[in-house]
């Protein structure tokens, strides 16, 4: 085996840094809901998610096989410039969709920046077409709609066994239910999401003649994957949470309990399969269903439709940068230091806009405005547009609609 080169250390630490902005933009896959219910305060929330994340990055290394060899093939050609330039498309988007609080798919970014390096690096053959269905695309589709009716049912049947109870005994107890669902979901979110990560360290390991094809990733590989991402979900990525717990629909503890719950059943089963899902799709779909379970209950369509706007276009985004990155690593040593150097002014500028309108710890559970403003965000608007002002919401139940901002 080879040693390890400075290209594939620059890898490394990229990798590394996509799985920090995952842990910070999924954050609220888990802990959306706990907080905008009380159940737990906003910096305890975080806390406890980031040590199940790293716990759940040992229980299972069948997702990172997917992305190691599963849908990129490590025979044709792949080379550690290739998934440098993946990564920044990921982390590009991660970075973007973050400033718009918009909850898309951390994994389809990873996916589609693979795709779109290796396409142009070493062709159609370099990519696993079959698997990329089966193990990305069908679950993409499947995976939230599966969620979203469990949490629905879910959300139905407590209501229909508590009707009889004492509403503040009843929120009590589900708001306890609701910590040890989100525990769940911080394992299930450490079990996928941060095997992608070891996955593509593992990818560029192979490429680099540093460990044998078809390797599971090294001990070291899921320590440091489990630490990055553990690391980011408590920073706490406060613009998403704020989106999933209060801008989605009005989340109570019953309903709370059942998303949550629906997505931990979902997540963990996948992982166990290999399916390589999206956990923010998976946890979103399940809110959205707990707003329908719950008669009277009203979900922000305008908000959701932006939602699924931003999970389309993810995996072309990401690959159309990972794209274009690659055309320039290809280069040679400039290639690669011109993105970068593009990709960490890009990712300076979107922190300098975030910070114009900051959401934090202390603001995450005020009802969603029009933030973060500025020249970066009318861009992204102008793909994903806002709804107008202030508009109605769409009851999920019989009873009379109230009004809500999007």
């Amino acid at each position: 085996m080879e040693h390890m080169t400075l290209l594939i250390g620059i890898v490394i630490a990229t990798a590394l840094v996509f799985d920090f902005t995952n842990g910070f933009h999924d954050t609220a896959n888990a802990m959306a809901t706990t907080i905008s219910t009380g159940a737990l305060k906003p910096k305890t929330a975080v806390a406890m998610a980031a040590v199940l994340n790293l716990v759940g990055a040992f229980l299972s290394v069948e997702v990172a096989k997917t992305i190691s060899g599963g849908i990129i093939d490590e025979s044709a050609g792949i080379k550690p410039e290739m998934i440098f330039a993946a990564l920044v498309g990921a982390i590009v988007w991660n970075m973007l969709t973050w400033l718009a609080g918009l909850p898309s798919s951390s994994s389809h970014a990873l996916f589609g920046g693979l795709i779109g390096a290796t396409l142009v690096a070493v062709g159609r053959h370099g990519v696993h077409g079959d698997a990329v269905v089966m193990k990305v695309l069908i679950p993409a589709l499947a995976a939230p709609i599966v969620a979203g009716l469990a949490s629905t049912l879910a959300t139905r049947l407590s209501y229909r066994l508590g009707r009889n109870a004492d509403p503040e005994t009843t929120a009590r107890g589900y708001r306890a239910g609701q910590i040890a669902s989100a525990g769940l979901v911080s394992l299930a979110h450490g079990t996928n999401d941060a095997q992608k990560t070891m996955g593509v360290i593992t990818l560029a390991l192979i490429t680099g003649g540093v460990v044998a094809p078809h390797s599971d990733p090294p001990l070291w590989v899921i320590v440091s994957a489990g630490a990055a991402i553990a690391l980011g979900t408590y920073i706490g990525g406060w613009r998403i949470i704020r989106t999933m717990g209060k801008g989605i629909t009005d989340i109570q503890p019953q309903q709370g309990f059942a998303a949550q719950t629906g997505a931990a059943a979902t997540i963990l089963a996948s992982s166990h399969l290999g399916f390589a899902l999206s956990t923010t799709q998976v946890c979103s779909g399940s809110v959205m269903g707990a707003g329908l379970g719950r008669t009277g209950a009203v979900v922000r369509w305008s908000t959701a439709g932006r939602m699924v706007a931003a999970w389309a276009l993810t995996l072309p985004a990401a690959g159309l940068v990972a794209a274009g990155a690659a055309l320039l690593t290809d280069q040679g040593t400039w290639g690669v230091t011109t993105v970068a150097v593009l990709g960490l002014a890009i990712c300076a500028v979107i922190r300098t806009a975030a910070r114009r309108k900051p959401i934090t710890h202390a603001n995450v559970n005020d009802e969603p405005g029009a933030e973060p403003q500025g020249a970066v965000t009318a861009a992204i608007a102008a793909v994903i547009p806002p709804p107008a002002g202030s508009g109605p919401v769409t009851p999920a139940g019989p009873a009379a609609p109230s009004t809500a901002t999007a």
